[in-house]
């Protein structure tokens, strides 16, 4: 099951994926619909729909391949010295699927700071 295509990828990224690509960006998307379902599974569709294709165009990249690495926040490129550095975003390695900030808000959730006891069930007022 997945809350998005391969044709939706497509559409958000202007590149187009047959073969092999199509085969990864299907397997993202089953991926994708996992882990949104494990974090908030009652989350609207439309929520679904848009993470799980944020999510797999963080891990393919928005573009045709580039010289940068995917998720890359800063760099530097050296000639003489060969030097070659990089600082990734938060989404750990290149071309792992996350789900970021924006992404549980959207689906519901997001950074409540709080904790419940299950002895409050226990008082009766």
């Amino acid at each position: 099951m997945t809350y998005a295509s391969v044709r939706d990828i497509e559409a958000r990224t202007k590149r187009k994926f047959s073969g092999d690509s199509a085969v990864l960006v299907s397997a993202l998307l089953r991926d994708a619909a996992v882990m949104i379902d494990a974090y908030r599974k009652g989350a609207p569709a439309g929520a679904k729909h848009l993470v799980s294709c944020r999510m797999v165009i963080r891990a393919v990249g928005d573009e045709e391949p580039s010289m940068f690495p995917i998720g890359a926040s800063q760099g530097s490129m050296g000639a003489g010295g060969y030097t070659q550095s990089w600082t990734l975003g938060s989404g750990g390695a290149t071309g792992e699927l996350y789900l970021g900030k924006a992404d549980k808000i959207l689906l519901g959730g997001g950074n409540s700071i709080g904790a419940r006891s299950p002895l409050e069930d226990m008082t009766h007022d």
